[in-house]
């Protein structure tokens, strides 16, 4: 066998590849797993592939679902050169950006309290559950809870500024000037638990030899703390970067309910306005555009932190 593998490689000038044929058992090994597996793959192509393949189709037409496949008409980029003459949409995606801000505040908060509660505070468990209890709760109740915090005139919050003698409190969601902030609020008060947790797990895995070298050669705690501890967090912030700016864009529940992206349009988001122009307005492929730019928005922001972090996050 090997004189003909040899000969053969001499006269073709590349080596022989000799194909063998799959056993019954090796086929039913293989059969099996696919069966396994087929469950997820069917599931993924149903309920992930093929509606975004569906949502590019269906951007390009003038549809109403209800007058179904018929009544469709095609109207190529239409859809899309009028969304961006929208107003409402060209002033949700303002304010998506906007919301935006909230990863890197939240982040600078959730690594500072991990820093405090990795070192320095007794019951870290008790503070764990503490902090980590809003990541679980119920979006729709922690509206609800912050509809009452936030009331313009009879809110806790509000008249504990008024007690403290602020004349002019904030109008909250009832101001087009700080409705998208208190939404701001709410949310890194909801991703601080998750992102804490994420960030003590990082800080434990850090070598105490680092920290020990640098106290004898007379480093501040906060030269450590941006020399030491923010460069060997990077791979977790790295994680929870992607997965803050995904959230921003698909922010919905907590906005339907708690302002339902007023007042005057001040907190709408596109993935609001997809819903309103999808099951309000019936506009199904006005509403499939917008997801579509939506999904290419994401891919282009995950793209560039792939690339860019590799300049920053160290492994």
């Amino acid at each position: 066998m090997k004189q003909t593998a040899t000969a053969d490689t001499a006269m073709n000038g590349r080596p022989a590849v000799f194909k063998r044929k799959m056993s019954r058992n090796e086929w039913r090994d293989t059969a099996a797993g696919y069966l396994f597996i087929a469950p997820m793959l069917i599931g993924s192509a149903v309920l992930i592939l093929f509606p975004i393949f569906a949502s590019f189709i269906l951007s390009l037409t003038d549809w109403n679902f209800v007058t179904g496949l018929g009544g469709a008409s095609f109207v190529g980029l239409g859809n899309f050169i009028a969304l961006f003459q929208d107003a409402v949409f060209v002033k949700g995606l303002t304010n998506n950006f906007i919301l935006l801000l909230v990863v890197p505040i939240g982040l600078a908060i959730s690594l500072v309290l991990a820093v405090i509660i990795n070192k320095g505070v007794y019951f870290k468990d008790t503070f764990k559950v503490i902090y980590f209890m809003p990541y679980i709760s119920s979006t729709v109740a922690i509206a609800l809870v912050f509809q009452v915090l936030f009331h313009p005139t009879d809110g806790p919050i509000n008249k504990l500024l008024m007690s403290l003698g602020i004349e002019n409190v904030p109008g909250w969601i009832a101001s087009s000037d700080w409705s998208l902030i208190s939404v701001m609020i709410i949310i890194i008060w909801t991703q601080l638990g998750f992102q804490t947790i994420m960030y003590i797990a990082a800080l434990q895995n850090i070598p105490q030899q680092l920290y020990e070298a640098a106290n004898v050669d007379g480093a501040s705690k906060l030269y450590q703390f941006f020399k030491i501890t923010v460069p060997l967090v990077t791979p977790t912030t790295f994680l929870l970067l992607i997965q803050g700016l995904v959230h921003t864009f698909k922010v919905f529940d907590l906005i339907i309910v708690l302002t339902e992206g007023g007042p005057a349009y001040s907190s709408t988001i596109p993935v609001l306005y997809l819903y309103q122009q999808a099951f309000e307005e019936l506009k199904t492929g006005y509403a499939s555009a917008i997801a579509v730019i939506l999904f290419l928005i994401l891919t282009l922001i995950t793209l560039l932190q792939w690339i860019g972090q590799k300049k920053w996050v160290n492994y």
